[in-house]
């Protein structure tokens, strides 16, 4: 071997080994970051000796994988969240503040009356327990309406996170097209956190296409970036009082979300919010309602017109002014649990007298019960027929998600369990899907991720290659020397 080969051999081997020994420090110093993948050095012989090309450690089925499990996971958290608010709220059925709980104290109280109807205190009791039951009732609307703004908050802060993470993929997607013959494994690790981080927000698929450039859809096929990113909007809404319907969120003026989108999305934030939003918050709001319109219906009275003809009006119960006449259906009950009332006139902390939950006539005295109040203070029949109306069936609207007849208390004590068995079965399904979002984390960071022990081994051998290329070196200068000195 001549010298000039062997000089060229041993510099090529040290510039060779030090970019190895770089790399292996790099590996060391990016192994806490979730989102490095290990780089790899190839050996490639070129004229001159040899030369290293980068490459990085990759899988993209796991890869894919742990995007969709990420997508689940946020997805099921973001009901989850709402779920647990709307319990917090309402409470249990064993709990004193439930609509159920309230509706069995007033049933009690009825029954106390009816037994001693000549003692205003036991109808004070019950008037008393009806005030507890309308403010239960309101203040589950109450809840159901912060649950659903704040999930249509949520989506708006989606949706201007994903139009940024978009811009950014953007930018490292076309530092990876144009990096031909160029390191760009850092460029490729910034854009899998992209994704990433776009998979919390929205169920995505992608697709590598020529020159390494990607693609990315929606879990439902819809684009969200081809070549360059699409707009996604939303429009969100100030208040969400009973019957509002939120807007939707589009891809390039394509709907995503709610009941009218041709391709909706199936995880991710804005999925799990959506299906909170518009889905289980408003099916418990049916339910409150229905409640209500229960309660107006089982305490109206009864009265005649001039005709002589039966007329129904607001008893114990009423949705205010305006509010809807008693029929015994489920018609206009919509945003009742929000309006609903003790009647003022039988209200004592609003002036009204208890003694027409014993007589009747609390919507006029057309409507009384009791023949002779004055005389018959010890007139039980409107009591007993008051707590028999609580235990008798009646029609309940389907959209409730539950029976559509049975009693009121047996229907507020399903509605009941209906929210926590939601509620328990969003806490399985996110902790099943964390344990995915886990083991697809560890699969990846095992097959990409970085050693360090590896990395230590690999930069003592590498050291060791280095001593011997510069001994090489040493050698091939002494003897250079020697025949310049023959020369001389």
């Amino acid at each position: 071997m001549g010298l000039s080969l062997a000089l060229n051999s041993a510099r090529s081997s040290l510039i060779a080994t030090s970019t190895q020994v770089a790399l292996a420090a790099r590996n060391t110093a990016g192994a806490s970051d979730p989102f490095y993948t290990r780089k790899i050095a190839n050996l490639v012989a070129t004229s001159g000796g040899s030369a290293v090309s980068i490459q990085r450690a990759t899988d993209s089925a796991l890869f894919d994988r742990k995007l969709s499990a990420t997508s689940s996971v946020a997805a099921s958290e973001a009901v989850l969240d709402g779920l647990t608010t709307l319990k917090g709220t309402i409470g249990d059925t064993d709990d004193g503040t439930s609509p159920a709980a309230r509706l069995g104290a007033l049933n009690a109280a009825l029954l106390m009356a009816a037994n001693k109807p000549d003692d205003a205190a036991l109808a004070r009791t019950a008037v008393d327990r009806a005030r507890d039951l309308a403010a239960s009732l309101a203040a589950g609307a109450t809840a159901v309406q912060s649950v659903r703004a704040q999930a249509d908050a949520g989506l708006a802060d989606s949706v201007a996170r994903i139009n940024d993470l978009l811009t950014q993929f953007d930018a490292a997607n076309r530092l990876v097209t144009n990096g031909t013959g160029a390191d760009v494994t850092d460029a490729l690790d910034d854009r899998d956190r992209i994704l990433a981080n776009l998979s919390q927000e929205i169920g995505i698929s992608t697709v590598t296409r020529a020159g390494n450039d990607v693609a990315i859809y929606t879990d439902s096929g819809v684009p969200l970036f081809e070549r360059s990113p699409r707009r996604v909007s939303f429009t969100p809404t100030t208040a969400f009082p009973a019957g509002t319907t939120g807007a939707a969120v589009t891809v390039d003026g394509v709907p995503v979300t709610g009941a009218t989108s041709p391709m909706p999305v199936h995880s991710g934030r804005i999925a799990g919010l959506a299906e909170l939003r518009d889905n289980v918050a408003t099916r418990y709001e049916a339910q409150l309602d229905g409640i209500a319109n229960g309660l107006i219906d089982a305490f109206a009275e009864t009265g005649t017109d001039a005709l002589g003809n039966p007329v129904r009006a607001a008893g114990l119960f009423t949705a205010g002014p305006g509010g809807p006449v008693p029929n015994g259906t489920t018609a206009n009950q919509l945003g009742l649990a929000a309006r609903i009332r003790v009647n003022a006139a039988v209200d004592p902390q609003q002036g009204g007298n208890v003694s027409l939950l014993r007589d009747g006539g609390i919507a006029g005295a057309a409507y009384r019960s009791n023949p002779d109040p004055a005389t018959n203070a010890a007139y039980p029949d409107r009591l007993r027929a008051l707590a028999a109306a609580l235990g008798a069936d009646r029609p309940f609207d389907a959209s409730s998600d539950l029976g559509t007849r049975s009693s009121l208390q047996d229907f507020a004590t399903a509605s009941t369990g209906w929210l926590s068995a939601k509620r328990q079965a969003a806490t399985t399904n996110s902790d099943y899907q964390s344990t995915l979002l886990a083991r697809a984390s560890d699969a990846y960071s095992n097959a990409t991720g970085v050693n360090t022990d590896d990395e230590t081994a690999m930069t003592l051998q590498l050291e060791r290659s280095y001593t011997a290329s510069a001994k090489l070196l040493t050698v091939i200068n002494d003897l250079l020397k020697t025949l310049m000195d023959a020369v001389r």
